[in-house]
């Protein structure tokens, strides 16, 4: 008779040191979300701005920094005529680059269209600056997603310059 007891202590005993002694919080992740009424406000604002300044005749220099080939890495001097890209060389070397690896930034409304597309898209974390004067980006970080490492990428865009 005393068997049967004592198992069953056991066995209680047992399901008692599995038991959480306090209840454990859920985690939370804190996420800036990329669509934002300001972030919106600020991209038409800047992109209203860069269209009044009509210019399609101009050069700048872009670097791209993500999870990608080396190549698509290097600083370049993007030129770009009657809103036309018409040539893409590297700063250091000043010989043309694959033109492919360029060819969703190498204008400044294409540059406006990522950012929009990162709008769309509720992209976990946006953050754009723009020159003050023209309104075009000078730097653009997208997270798509916080949950994937080495989807975030990095533009940078300096020396606007108009070509007459």
């Amino acid at each position: 008779m005393r068997l049967p007891i004592a198992i069953s202590a056991i066995l209680v005993a047992s399901l008692g040191l599995n038991a959480p002694v306090m209840p454990q919080p859920r985690i939370q992740v804190a996420q800036t979300p990329a669509f934002t009424s300001f972030t919106f406000k600020q991209f038409k604002t800047n992109y209203r701005l860069w269209r009044q300044q009509k210019i399609s005749n101009y050069s700048y220099e872009f670097a791209r920094s993500c999870n990608c080939f080396p190549k698509a890495t290097e600083l370049v001097i993007i030129q770009v005529r009657n809103g036309v890209t018409t040539s893409i060389t590297s700063k250091e070397t000043g010989k043309p680059v694959d033109a492919q690896l360029f060819q969703k930034y190498n204008t400044i409304p294409k540059l406006f269209n990522i950012i929009k597309n990162a709008l769309i898209r509720k992209a976990a974390n946006l953050t754009v600056q723009y020159d003050p004067i023209i309104g075009y980006p000078t730097q653009i970080n997208i997270d798509y997603d916080s949950r994937i490492a080495d989807d975030e990428i990095f533009f940078t865009i300096k020396n606007l310059q108009k070509i007459n």
